[in-house]
């Protein structure tokens, strides 16, 4: 196969970019909802099957899932992702949670090049070992080391986020005929069935609680995970992760335009290191081409 070109790369980038800032606006919507965080991953993964599917019958793609160890281990990996975030966020901070989920890329410097026999790249290193200095300083104060199973579950969520991606790209060689939105429509729903026993007693809504799960299904999970998908077949694995490090950046944003929750300085400096890095390492890195079964 030949690599993407120039073209498919921005192209990569753009639509990566743009479902790490879908992701961010979770927190502003989770923080607002007065919701259990199992009811919120119920509907919203529930909502985000639906619209994905939706979306594919539109454009006249069907839904061909292969029903093998690649498509079980990619849907598993995307559930594995979603409800071990919430988890996280139950047993240690919220801060650590997302700190945690993004050492993904840490699993993808070994994995990607072990899996589809890539060279290593010392840019893709220092760009992952920048952003996680980042993002520490981001939560300077709200770090902690308590709540051990909550941080376990924590980097659990960040090893299936970063299998998720690499399996993505395995399907694509494997079946290059199906669309790479039927991983995760069958992730959504088996977060939707996980969780349906959890919130069976609370099923009912309020109009508000409707509307801000329905956003939060569509947009934010829905089209963002259909935008990551698609963006994964320009880039390398760790490129993709590292550009959706975006997202814990821009999360406090809405959060302090939608909710007035002030980030520190530390956040402040945080995030330009996040952002300068994820633009140096976009703007330094060459084009990787695909792997070759």
């Amino acid at each position: 196969m030949t690599g993407p070109g120039p073209s498919g790369r921005g192209r990569g980038l753009a639509l990566t970019v743009a479902a790490a800032l879908l992701w961010s606006l979770g927190g502003l919507f989770i923080k607002a909802l007065a919701l259990a965080p199992f009811q919120i991953a119920f509907y919203r993964s529930l909502v985000a099957a639906l619209t994905i599917l939706t979306v594919m019958r539109v454009r006249g793609k069907p839904w061909n899932l292969d029903l093998d160890l690649l498509a079980l281990g990619s849907s598993v990996s995307y559930a594995g992702v979603l409800i071990l975030f919430v988890a996280a966020t139950k047993l240690t901070t919220a801060a650590n949670a997302i700190f945690l989920q993004y050492t993904a890329p840490v699993f993808l410097l070994v994995l990607e090049p072990w899996s589809f026999k890539l060279p290593f790249h010392r840019n893709d290193l220092w760009a992952v070992a920048a952003c996680l200095g980042g993002l520490a300083l981001f939560f300077v104060g709200h770090l902690e080391a308590g709540g051990m199973l909550g941080n376990l579950l924590g980097i659990a969520s960040g090893l299936c986020l970063a299998l998720f991606t690499l399996l993505l790209k395995w399907a694509r060689i494997r079946h290059p005929g199906q669309s790479p939105y039927s991983q995760v429509v069958a992730g959504n729903l088996l977060v939707a069935l996980i969780c349906l026993p959890l919130v069976l007693p609370s099923l009912r809504l309020t109009p508000g609680q409707a509307l801000g799960l329905l956003f939060l299904g569509v947009f934010q999970i829905g089209i963002g995970w259909m935008l990551f998908a698609a963006g994964n077949r320009h880039l390398s694995a760790t490129a993709g992760m590292i550009t959706c490090m975006l997202e814990a950046v821009f999360n406090p944003v809405w959060v302090f335009l939608g909710l007035g929750e002030r980030p520190s300085g530390y956040a402040l400096l945080g995030g330009a290191v996040v952002l300068g890095t994820v633009v140096w390492y976009n703007l330094a890195k060459a084009p990787v081409p695909d792997p070759v079964d």
